[in-house]
């Protein structure tokens, strides 16, 4: 009696006994004529959703997968075109001033790009203007046309997320639409390109707020990349995948050696965004004028290219890449393209980092994991997924691209390596405007931008 009577004078308990009771009574539900009409009510609100949803993948996914299409032929055209003719290295100092001129003429000089639009998602009034598109789309093109070392999804995000905002205002659209409709663009321009529906859709779900995922976008966003991929596959655009002679069946020490690559692929992807920011902040405080900054990076680009005496580092590298796979690369070659990207990007030429950071992850896994006993072309494979995951923080959409780039063999491998990867590489990000949401040590919630200094 004594233990009841204390029972309801704790006014704690007092209130958990009357939760549970509440709970209780909240179960017993009745059927009544009211509750069927809600019923029905709720599965018409949900069927105008899918509805509308999927009118609207079928516009995002049809117009980024034909705009998709048109750059990935762009891209590759130039590509062969300066691999045929490599003395159009030299000219790049000039195509950067007419990368800023037009930038400059169309009223966008302060361009924050790839940042822009992922803070658009989070902030109402931060707008992704309609001519980043076309901006983005000629200035890529002429980037790879004259060798600097850049990849493609950059143009991507800001490609699909600049349709996908400008649908939104065409049609008028709340602004909670407005920001799915964006996150459908960039992943149906992603997938187009890289021909990874499911990377492409999660991806953009998942980069904007780490620790929160946009579920309400799923749907929109994996029906838009899918349309998109079925549209490139229509024009014949061979999707990315690599074949992987030698996967090691799980053990011990094949554990013990998927950590160790694991935890310097963390490293050195902190590294990796610690130098394109000290890169660009030397460029900006060094060279004021937008011209003569990158006119100066491009003379270190073509200076850099006669050093070396190789053209391996210019553009997106998508042969050393495949090299790496079969298990082929130069010790220094993850370095030398490390130091060519930091010079690009910082300097002000237009493109991505991602496909630099397979380069950098494929090369740097291949020599690591010879040394560490692992198969090269594995080690490649793996390196290129842990570095990815620790420069964009995206654990899931890392271990999904492993499945869809190399199949799902190796699943658990990948599965360790993208947790290591993702728990030790820090704050840091290739996007300023990413915010990590929570903590990666404990379940603490933080909420920072990354490249932060965290205490």
């Amino acid at each position: 009696m004594k233990n009841a009577r204390s029972y309801r004078q704790n006014p704690e308990i007092d209130l958990i006994y009357l939760r549970r009771k509440q709970k209780v009574s909240d179960q017993t539900m009745e059927f009544t004529k009211e509750y069927w009409l809600n019923c029905l009510n709720r599965c018409i609100r949900y069927g105008k959703t899918f509805i509308k949803w999927l009118f609207c993948a079928v516009i995002m996914g049809g117009s980024c997968g034909a705009i998709g299409t048109a750059f990935h032929y762009s891209v590759e055209y130039v590509t062969g075109f300066r691999e045929a003719n490599n003395w159009i290295i030299g000219f790049i100092p000039f195509a950067g001033l007419i990368i800023v001129f037009i930038y400059r003429i169309s009223g966008m000089k302060h361009d924050k790009g790839t940042n822009l639009v992922i803070g658009s998602i989070r902030d109402p009034e931060a707008r992704v203007p309609f001519r980043m598109a076309p901006l983005i789309f000629i200035t890529t093109v002429i980037t790879h046309l004259f060798g600097g070392s850049a990849g493609r999804e950059g143009a991507a995000l800001q490609i699909g997320g600049s349709v996908g905002s400008s649908f939104g205002k065409l049609f008028k659209t709340d602004e909670s639409t407005t920001h799915i409709l964006t996150l459908c663009g960039m992943s149906a321009v992603f997938s187009a390109l890289f021909g990874t529906p499911i990377t492409a859709a999660l991806f953009s779900m998942e980069v904007i707020s780490i620790g929160i995922l946009y579920y309400s976008a799923f749907v929109p966003c994996v029906l838009s990349a899918t349309i998109a991929y079925a549209i490139t596959e229509k024009f014949h655009i061979t999707p990315t995948y690599f074949i992987l002679h030698q996967i090691p069946d799980m053990s011990l020490s094949i554990g013990i050696k998927v950590i160790a690559l694991a935890i310097l692929c963390a490293v050195l992807s902190s590294l990796f965004c610690i130098a394109l920011q000290m890169s660009a902040h030397f460029f900006h405080t060094v060279f004021k004028n937008q011209y003569l900054r990158i006119f100066i990076g491009g003379l270190l680009i073509v200076l850099f290219t006669l050093i070396v005496r190789s053209t391996d580092y210019n553009g997106a590298g998508m042969s050393i890449i495949d090299a790496a796979i079969h298990g082929t690369a130069r010790p220094e070659a993850f370095l030398l393209k490390m130091i060519l990207t930091c010079i690009t990007i910082g300097c002000g030429f237009r493109g991505g980092e991602i496909v630099p950071s397979f380069f950098i992850g494929a090369t740097f896994g291949c020599f690591m994991g010879g040394i560490l006993g692992l198969n090269p072309g594995f080690g490649a494979a793996m390196g290129l997924i842990c570095f990815f995951c620790g420069v964009v923080n995206c654990p899931l959409t890392a271990l999904v691209l492993s499945v869809e780039l190399f199949g799902a063999d190796g699943i658990l491998m990948f599965a360790i390596g993208c947790a290591v990867s993702y728990m030790l590489s820090g704050y840091y990000s290739l996007y300023n405007e990413q915010k990590i949401i929570y903590s990666k040590l404990r379940p603490h919630y933080v909420n920072l931008y990354s490249n932060q200094e965290v205490k």
